[in-house]
């Protein structure tokens, strides 16, 4: 009876494992090929992501360093027309302290020495002066006869009368000067004042 029991308890258990072997081979079955199909559908997706990854970020280097060069290639010409302004001002400055030897040649010419020796002399400097500063880029401002332009004459006067037109200059009290293309200093003058014309 033992041996009964015995066998009857070997049978369940070997028709459970034998019922078990096929739902599991069964379930083994269906797992690889699921695993195996998605791998199929995705056999570089790791390293399509990295190398998508990798291609953005050259890019946006590639960005960066343009960006760079444009900051870069902007700063040299600022540094450039900084100088260029820097060696404008340092000889308008240097001119602009000899103005007053050209003032000191027209008073000395305007008095008319008795001597033409004299005279001749300080013409020839005032000539070799006027020369020297007109290569630095020195010119007088057009004034008595022109009409009256406030960027480029001071008035000190005005005058009425009606043997010129309104706003005419009348006189040059002192001259005005350019530097190249900048103003240095305006010509003061007197103007007319006509209000007939």
């Amino acid at each position: 009876m033992g041996r009964t029991n015995g066998k009857s308890e070997i049978e369940p258990q070997e028709l459970d494992a034998e019922h078990e072997l096929p739902a599991s081979d069964e379930g083994a079955e269906e797992t690889p090929s699921a695993s195996t199909t998605a791998a199929a559908a995705q056999p570089g997706a790791p390293r399509d992501a990295e190398f998508e990854k990798l291609k953005a970020e050259r890019d946006a280097l590639l960005d960066r360093l343009a960006r760079l060069q444009a900051e870069f290639e902007n700063a040299r010409k600022r540094s450039a027309r900084e100088q260029q302004e820097f060696r404008e001002y340092a000889l308008a400055e240097a001119v602009k302290g000899l103005l007053p030897v050209l003032d000191s040649f027209e008073r000395a010419l305007q008095v008319g020495a008795n001597e033409s020796e004299l005279r001749g002399g300080v013409e020839l400097i005032y000539k070799q002066l006027q020369d020297a500063l007109a290569k630095l880029g020195l010119r007088p401002i057009p004034a008595k006869g022109e009409p009256f332009d406030p960027h480029l004459h001071q008035a000190i006067e005005m005058v009425d009368t009606t043997e010129a037109n309104d706003h005419q200059v009348l006189e040059e009290l002192q001259r005005g000067y350019k530097l190249k293309d900048r103003l240095l200093r305006p010509s003061m003058v007197k103007v007319a004042r006509n209000t007939k014309h």
